[in-house]
């Protein structure tokens, strides 16, 4: 045999035991995930569970599995970020990422056939990434263009796809069948507000971005964490209702507060009481014994 045509065989020989490791590792990598979701799904046990809500037994297991890793990890570093970065910074990257689904809720709004919020949206990125220094300030709100809320799951409910079972994914959170799809099908096309970071080369870069494109995101729901751990009495059941209330209002068009993940909550001030008293003096009732008035 040739010694060119040995030494060929042995790179294909190579390359295929580096693909077999390389698919190891990622098989790998996911095991411990299936494996804490099958065992968080047969823990907990509802037995009289909501109709939007018929795996909460699973959901309520995967939600404390959730709370616990991000008490562990996240918000501690969300809380530093928070502490540690000044606020213009912090606005300036906020921004800067949400300039990005800006574009992404552009192409959804045009999906769903609602050109005028596909144009505002548009001229919202042109002039956020002009005008603000690549998104780094929002001068588009400031001249009362606001934001308007909008992913391929809201895409999916305006074509009358049904939301389907509530459902609490790994690390993501809140979700359902229908939301969960269209997270699945836009990873897999590769079209989302995080496309222009895939898109660069550089891994270790890449990966930066994408660390502080979490971080960033963590930090801004936590004054909404606070504001549900003082007044919520199930954290479960008021994020869940939360969620299916704010998806249900996307679908059908309604202006929900980007920057309120929860829902926008009622004021339950009241500055003015209603006067219970009688505008008219009641009649003194008679007086024991004696004989009513004669008229």
């Amino acid at each position: 045999m040739a010694p060119d045509t040995q030494t060929a065989e042995n790179k294909q020989i190579m390359n295929k035991n580096t693909t077999k490791s390389e698919t190891s590792r990622r098989l790998g990598r996911l095991a411990p995930v299936v494996a804490l979701t099958a065992f968080f799904a047969g823990c907990a046990h509802v037995p009289n569970p909501t109709p939007q809500d018929p795996w909460e037994s699973y959901n309520r297991s995967m939600f404390q599995f959730n709370e616990a890793f991000d008490k562990a990890l996240f918000k501690p570093i969300a809380t530093g970020y928070k502490q540690l970065t000044p606020e213009p910074a912090r606005n300036c990257i906020h921004n800067i990422f949400a300039n990005m689904a800006d574009l992404w809720a552009s192409v959804n709004s045009f999906l769903q056939g609602r050109g005028h919020d596909g144009v505002n949206m548009l001229g919202r990125v042109l002039f956020n990434s002009t005008m603000g220094l690549g998104g780094c300030i929002d001068v588009a709100s400031m001249n009362g263009s606001q934001r308007i809320s909008n992913d391929f799951g809201v895409t999916l409910g305006v074509w009358g796809f049904k939301p389907g079972p509530y459902v609490v994914l790994p690390f993501i959170g809140s979700s359902n069948v229908r939301d969960a799809a269209g997270i699945g099908t836009m990873f897999a096309a590769g079209a989302s507000s995080y496309t222009p970071i895939m898109a660069i080369d550089n891994v270790p870069l890449r990966n930066t971005i994408l660390g502080v494109a979490a971080v960033d995101l963590r930090a801004s729901l936590l004054d909404a964490d606070d504001l549900v751990d003082r007044i919520a009495l199930d954290r479960y059941s008021f994020i869940r209702d939360a969620f299916i209330q704010r998806r249900q209002s996307l679908v059908q068009g309604s202006r929900v507060d980007p920057d309120a993940p929860y829902g926008t909550l009622p004021d339950y001030s009241d500055d003015e009481l209603p006067d219970y008293s009688d505008d008219e003096e009641a009649p003194a009732a008679p007086a024991s014994g004696s004989a009513p008035a004669t008229p």
